[in-house]
């Protein structure tokens, strides 16, 4: 008998990350196309330029692809990037996309007192919520960097996910003491982000890499439930050129038709409905395993 990994006997899922960060960015330092930094908190006018490409031109193209291709992706939004570009995020979920949080700023928050970090990122939910009508159930931090306690927080600010750690190629449940609490992983070496900046970058490579990754876990798809996922930013992955790739890759891995594109809260909830077929983690405090996991306080 032929075990159901996904919907409709699909072999391999598929998600799409959309990082929407233009106008949550430090005005100076944020880091973009020039190497040096500037100096003494002047506000840095060709990085922020940088930024808003992203909410100018990226993410309308992006989402245009994506409407080609016929596949939702997950949106994770700065709160600020939301504020400064409402027009944006409300476009984004009326297509159809998922609005995940992302903090009210783009800097870190692992730094943060527990409540102070929870305020951090309840912020964000309430701008998501108030501009676009969703409520997020997904969380990304800032380089995947968070406190020891985020689960526990997450849980009790409604989510039902997180993304923030690279450590497998399917989806998982840590047990909490709130109840199950999924993991969709996330993705450094098919991040956007990590062929910033643009010297070098070769179009033709990416596009390869994208298809041994999808034919290898595609191959592996036949006994076991694996995922795919793609992370892009607004203003990297939104430039003509890199789309261009993306939409070549996307046309052959459709062309499979048992893959199922997925917004990560769909992966989230298949995982806790199909919990028979999903892996459940149970792990030690964070600050003794270095992952994520529940407090010292939840494992008394």
């Amino acid at each position: 008998m032929t075990r159901t990994y996904w919907p409709d006997g699909a072999r391999l899922a598929v998600s799409l990350s959309l990082m929407f960060e233009g106008g949550g960015q430090p005005i100076s330092g944020a880091g973009g196309v020039i190497p040096d930094a500037i100096k003494d908190g002047v506000p840095d006018l060709p990085t922020n330029a940088f930024f808003a490409y992203g909410h100018y031109e990226g993410i309308p193209r992006v989402l245009d692809l994506m409407d080609k291709h016929g596949i939702k992706l997950s949106s994770f939004m700065i709160g600020r990037a939301v504020e400064t570009s409402p027009d944006v995020a409300r476009e984004i979920v009326r297509r159809g996309h998922e609005a995940a949080a992302h903090g009210r700023t783009w800097e870190n928050s692992y730094q943060l007192s527990r409540e102070e970090e929870k305020k951090f990122i309840a912020d964000s939910v309430e701008t998501i919520y108030l501009v676009t009508g969703a409520q997020p159930i997904g969380w990304n931090a800032y380089w995947m960097r968070n406190s020891v306690h985020i689960l526990e927080t997450l849980q009790e600010l409604g989510f039902l996910y997180q993304i923030d750690e690279p450590s497998r190629d399917e989806p998982f449940v840590i047990p909490l003491k709130g109840g199950d609490f999924v993991t969709v992983p996330y993705t450094f070496h098919l991040n956007d982000i990590v062929s910033f900046p643009f010297e070098g970058w070769n179009p033709l490579a990416y596009e390869q890499a994208l298809k041994d990754e999808f034919d290898q876990l595609y191959e592996e798809g036949n006994l076991r439930r694996r995922m795919m996922v793609i992370s892009l930013h607004d203003r990297i992955s939104g430039h003509a050129g890199r789309v261009r790739a993306l939409d070549r890759f996307l046309t052959y891995a459709k062309s499979k038709g048992d893959v199922w594109f997925a917004r990560k809260d769909e992966i989230a909830r298949w995982a806790l409905e199909h919990r028979d077929d999903t892996p459940i983690v149970h792990r030690g405090p964070s600050s003794q395993s270095g992952l994520p996991g529940p407090t010292e306080a939840q494992q008394r």
